[in-house]
């Protein structure tokens, strides 16, 4: 087997909508990662997203963004606001747990906060699971703790949201209930299964966990690296923060160029099932491995320009180019929750009042709105026990700063 590694922009693209190359950089983490829609490839991939795609439509999350989130928003951050200052991984974890657990299809019956405190420690520890090929710490031990998390996510929350959702969808085919009455989210659609795809009590169980780690754990880095992306290139000055806050379009920029610099993934992996030749003279035989540095390959300077490697919200790209880069993937594997989480682009005739921001552009807006700021005397910590460039701990607090 040869081992492949490029940061080519052109090369990346090629080799993400390349169909003979197969996802591979979670094979380390198949306790929670194998089988799941992410790790699928071909004809299983094909038709494991068609299925899900009756979830992720845009008028779902323009309408979760403007209706549903707002209050979900006001509930979590209050506390907090009279508390004075919160954690943002803490926050974002907070907040995404809840539109996460609600797409993903799991219940919160009791609704208290220790019911939420003990999925959010599950989800971390799914979390760590998926992205173990990065971790510092012993895999196995890893592994050991994700299997016992899996076990305790069943128990707690799966098969009670399984057992509502079954007698519902039992409901449905028998005309007591219209479908539009039937919950939208993974979990009904998976039970409800009208494509009649294979699908066992274990893919269901690892694709749930899967969809509650990813949503959580890329969104509240993604607001924290977006946040600190803003403080430091404000440096203090009123007018830069002013800009910001008062136009919600450019804080969408701020936000995307932040995921251009810090994609959720710094690296794509690809497996080769056939012969396979790229640009770079990069020529594969099957099973070669391709390991692709997304990270420096979102710095290419003949697209991003000269100071790519720096935070520039005023920064323009050629027509054909996402602001983000290769941030949220492109071709049959990209990202699901691009639109959830990034929004829509405007262009200009985009009404800034009735626009799709995406859930990272409103958390940072709300914490810019309460007059949140990095504490001076708690700095923000990096996350160690990962080689990602994630924060473990970023304090800030509020009231206008003197």
């Amino acid at each position: 087997m040869n081992k492949f590694e490029t940061s080519s922009y052109k090369t990346i693209k090629s080799a993400l909508v390349n169909r003979n190359l197969k996802q591979a950089l979670y094979d380390e983490g198949k306790v929670i990662m194998d089988g799941v829609l992410l790790t699928l490839h071909g004809e299983e991939h094909r038709k494991r997203r068609k299925l899900e795609h009756r979830v992720f439509q845009r008028d779902f999350f323009k309408y979760y963004e403007q209706e549903l989130f707002p209050k979900t928003l006001n509930e979590t951050i209050n506390p907090f606001l009279k508390k004075g200052g919160l954690d943002l991984l803490d926050f974002g974890y907070r907040i995404t747990i809840n539109l996460t657990a609600d797409f993903a299809g799991i219940d919160r019956v009791k609704k208290t906060p220790e019911e939420t405190e003990d999925l959010l420690s599950l989800v971390k520890t799914f979390s760590q699971g998926a992205t173990l090929v990065h971790s510092k710490r012993p895999h196995e031990e890893v592994n050991q703790e994700v299997k016992k998390a899996l076990e305790k996510f069943e128990s707690k929350f799966l098969i009670p949201s399984k057992k509502r959702r079954e007698i519902l969808i039992e409901k449905y085919k028998n005309d007591e209930i219209k479908k539009e009455q039937l919950p939208r989210d993974v979990l009904t659609i998976l039970l409800l299964n009208e494509d009649k795809i294979e699908l066992s009590d274990e893919i269901i169980k690892r694709e749930i966990a899967f969809y509650l780690q990813a949503g959580s754990h890329s969104t509240a880095n993604s607001m924290t690296h977006a946040l600190h992306e803003i403080y430091t290139w404000c440096d203090g000055s009123h007018k830069k923060m002013k800009k910001i806050k008062n136009n919600p379009l450019f804080l969408q920029r701020c936000v995307h160029e932040s995921m251009r610099l810090h994609p959720a993934s710094p690296v794509a992996w690809r497996r080769s099932e056939c012969p396979v030749n790229l640009e770079e003279n990069i020529n594969m035989e099957k099973n070669d491995l391709i390991i692709m540095d997304l990270h420096e390959a979102n710095q290419d300077k003949s697209i991003f320009g000269s100071d790519s490697n720096i935070f520039n919200p005023n920064r323009v790209v050629p027509k054909n180019q996402f602001l983000w880069g290769l941030t949220f993937g492109i071709g049959l594997h990209m990202c699901f929750g691009r639109d959830l989480d990034g929004g829509v682009i405007p262009d200009e005739k985009t009404d800034p009042n009735n626009h799709q921001y995406g859930i990272v552009a409103l958390l940072v807006q709300k914490i810019l709105d309460e007059d949140g700021y990095p504490d001076d005397e708690n700095k923000p910590k990096a996350d160690l026990n990962t080689e990602r460039s994630n924060w473990a701990f970023y304090p800030i607090i509020f009231g206008e700063k003197k």
